[in-house]
Formats: structure tokens, C-alpha cells, sequence
């Protein structure tokens, strides 16, 4: 389990190989300067409390299904959360300080304040109990790291993405299932969700050579489920609406030319102090990694 984040390379470090996310793309899609901030200049942006309760809840299902399909239990998916919070407070400094600038060592008592966070992480899981059997889900792996190409007629489309499970059925059937621990999403907002669920179906078809039978999403604090079943013939389309964007990243990259795209969203935004919808100003432009042609870091 790792801390995520958003660091600059260590100096002397190359930048990973370019390529084109699901969240990288909906952040270009909704504000092109938002994309530079974070897969160009690679801002650090402070979590939340509710981001990081969805990494450990991601931690601890990436775990129970490490167990024989009998112990993943309720009682076991709740005895992982405490080590797995304590190796992810180790590692990721920020989210431990969201509770005590100088914690408890590990395996200590938890204070109120984080024992009652760390409940809100346990309804979530008993949740998760509520929408599938662990036991009789046929888990062929989990947080699958997918990177592969998509070939347009303008040039490569690297992709990358991070599938939280994938189930292979007795018949050779393939679901992709991600986790979510944030509300589902309201009426107008569904077309987020299907975007990323076209998204990881496409890396499918391209990393194994076929569409996957399902798509499912689990909104862990709403208690429903989002299915998707894709056919190639969409995917094609979406592929298309992939290399637009890409190609417009592309287009912006030499010169830096990321416009701010003011919006309801700009509410919540860590970077309104250097955006000039807010009379801010960006820092210099510090260049693209590799050759200069479109090549951000998208994951």
C-alpha cells in the first residue's frame, strides 16, 4: 500500500512516461490550467479526511481479498483497519497530521477524535457486505495496474489507470469492479461515473484483447451499485473522444497555453491563489518532461 500524491520527481529523476488517466482526463475536460497543476508542475494538494478514508478502506478490501474466500468476513475486514491505518499513517505524514501532529505509535489506543473517524471507515466496509459476498466473488486480482496504447490516426494515446478488482468467472467472463466511498452521484452527475467505467473497459479491450462483460461501480456510503456492459462499437467512439483530448493537451503543451475554466467546481479548488479566474498568478511554466510534445505525466 502506498501514500498517494502528486510529488515532484527527486532531482536527477526522470518523470514517468506520459500517459492519459481517467481523473487526469475529466480534470483537462473540466479546467485545462487544473490539469497543468497537477500533472505538469505536480502541486501538492492537501487530502481531506474523506480522501483519506477512501484509501484505507482501499487498503483494507485490497487485503481481505489476500484471505481465503472463508475468512473474508465482516469481523475480518474490520480487524485489518487499524494495521493498515497504521502503515498508512507511516507512510503518508500528511494524512496522519489530520488527526495529531504527533501520533500515537503504532498498535497504541486510537484517539477519540481518530477512533470515531476510523468507525465512519468501518460503516463503509459493512456496507460493502451489504452489496456482494466477498466469499463467493471468483477475484482473479486486485489493484491491477494497467498501462497500454490506444492507436489513432494522429499519433498514440498512452493510457494508464489502477482497476481496483477484476473477476474472472468459471466461463471465462470478465468484471472489473471499482470502489467508491464518496455519496453517489446526484442526477447530471452519472456521466462522470460512465466516463471513467468507458475508460477502464477500453484499457481492458487494449491490455487483453477483448471487451470485459461488466463494469461496476459500488458507492459504498449510498449502498448502490452502477453497472455498466460495454460493446466494442462504443468503445470506438469513446476512443475518439480520448484522442480529442489528448490531441488538445498536445496542442497546449509547447507554449503552456492551460486556460482556466471557471465554474461551480472552483469552490473547492487548492489552487484558486494562482488561478487568473481568481486574480492569482501561476508559477512560470516549468516545460513538458521528455521531447516537449504533449508528454505530461497523466496517472
Amino acid at each position: 500500500m502506498t501514500a498517494p500524491g502528486a510529488a515532484p520527481a527527486a532531482a536527477g529523476e526522470l518523470p514517468r512516461p506520459p500517459a492519459l488517466s481517467p481523473s487526469r482526463a475529466a480534470d483537462f475536460r473540466r479546467c485545462p490550467l487544473l490539469y497543468r497543476f497537477r500533472a505538469v508542475d505536480r502541486i501538492p494538494e492537501p487530502p481531506s479526511r474523506a480522501q483519506v478514508r477512501g484509501t484505507l478502506v482501499h487498503a483494507v478490501l485490497e487485503r481481505l481479498y489476500a484471505l481465503d474466500p472463508a475468512g473474508r468476513t465482516p469481523a475480518a475486514a474490520r480487524a485489518l483497519l487499524g494495521p493498515c491505518w497504521d502503515e498508512l499513517a507511516g507512510a503518508w505524514p500528511e494524512a496522519a497530521a489530520l488527526f495529531d501532529p504527533a501520533p500515537a505509535p503504532a498498535g497504541g489506543a486510537p484517539t477519540p477524535e481518530l477512533a470515531t473517524w476510523l468507525d465512519s471507515a468501518a460503516a463503509l466496509l459493512d456496507t460493502y457486505f451489504t452489496l456482494e459476498d466477498p466469499a463467493a466473488v471468483p477475484a482473479t486480482a486486485v489493484e491491477i495496474r494497467i498501462e497500454t496504447t490506444l492507436s489513432t490516426p494522429g499519433g498514440p494515446v498512452p493510457l494508464r489507470g489502477i482497476l481496483d478488482r477484476l473477476d474472472e468467472g468459471p466461463g471465462g467472463s470478465l468484471r472489473v469492479v471499482d470502489y467508491k466511498t464518496g455519496a453517489t452521484p446526484g442526477e447530471g452527475f452519472e456521466g462522470a461515473a460512465l466516463f471513467q467505467l468507458k475508460f477502464y473497459a477500453l484499457a481492458v479491450l487494449l491490455a487483453r484483447g477483448r471487451v470485459p462483460d461488466e463494469l461496476r461501480l459500488l458507492y459504498l456510503a449510498g449502498g448502490t451499485t452502477l453497472t455498466y456492459r460495454p460493446d466494442e462499437a462504443e468503445l470506438h467512439r469513446f476512443a475518439r473522444l480520448l484522442d480529442a483530448v489528448w490531441t488538445a493537451i498536445r496542442r497546449a503543451a509547447p507554449t503552456g497555453d492551460f486556460r482556466p475554466n471557471p465554474g461551480p467546481a472552483c469552490r473547492s479548488c487548492d489552487h484558486r491563489a494562482l488561478c487568473p479566474a481568481w486574480d492569482g498568478a501561476p508559477p512560470p511554466y516549468p516545460g513538458w518532461p521528455g521531447d516537449g510534445a504533449g508528454t505530461a505525466d497523466g496517472a
